[in-house]
């Protein structure tokens, strides 16, 4: 018993050290103004095409407390409940690491975003910002994931597939903030 309590007292000081006054761990938290908690998507971010009556608009979003060594940005959007499984709405990659957020508009064609960024295809069929419009019946839930990466570039193009990017967004993240919102007709 006595080798235990000297053992004790010679490793819980080291142990507590740093641990008294240390500030709480800040999150990396995605948010936007268009997409409010709690809210479903408004008429501007919905698809403008095969039945829906949107405008197309990708909504503005915003980020802060990225983890530490943090190289870029990678955004996905999806829909996980689309029929037929995964569909890919908005592919993001190679955001500088110094932006913290994307304006409405941002993944229009015209390719609003910051310098070096590349938007993919989705699976409309086009680059850039595909909004909600899944068929009519229950809600889906729409993803919005901001990735953190320990890369600078991924190192693909604006051709690649949504399959290959999200996995390869995923095994250079260092963290990840989202936001769930959902849509139905």
């Amino acid at each position: 018993m006595a080798l235990l309590t000297a053992l004790l007292s010679s490793v819980l000081p080291f142990a507590l050290q740093g641990t008294a006054g240390a500030a709480p761990a800040r999150t990396f938290t995605l948010r936007s103004s268009d997409l409010p908690p709690g809210a479903t998507f408004p008429s501007p971010q919905i698809y403008d095409r095969a039945g829906c009556r949107g405008h197309n608009v990708s909504p503005a979003l915003t980020w802060r407390n990225p983890p530490a060594g943090t190289r870029s940005f990678a955004l996905l959007m999806f829909d996980p409940d689309a029929p037929g499984g995964l569909w890919w709405h908005w592919l993001v990659f190679d955001l500088p690491a110094d932006t913290r957020a994307l304006p409405a508009g941002a993944g229009g064609p015209d390719g609003s975003l910051p310098a070096g960024a590349i938007q993919a295809r989705n699976d409309y069929g086009f680059r850039g910002y595909g909004g909600p419009c899944p068929p009519p019946g229950p809600a889906h839930r729409y993803h919005i994931e901001l990735y953190a990466l320990r890369v600078q570039r991924l190192g693909l193009n604006k051709t690649a597939p949504a399959k290959a990017i999200a996995a390869e967004v995923r095994a250079a993240a260092l963290g990840e903030a989202e936001i769930i919102v959902p849509y139905g007709r």
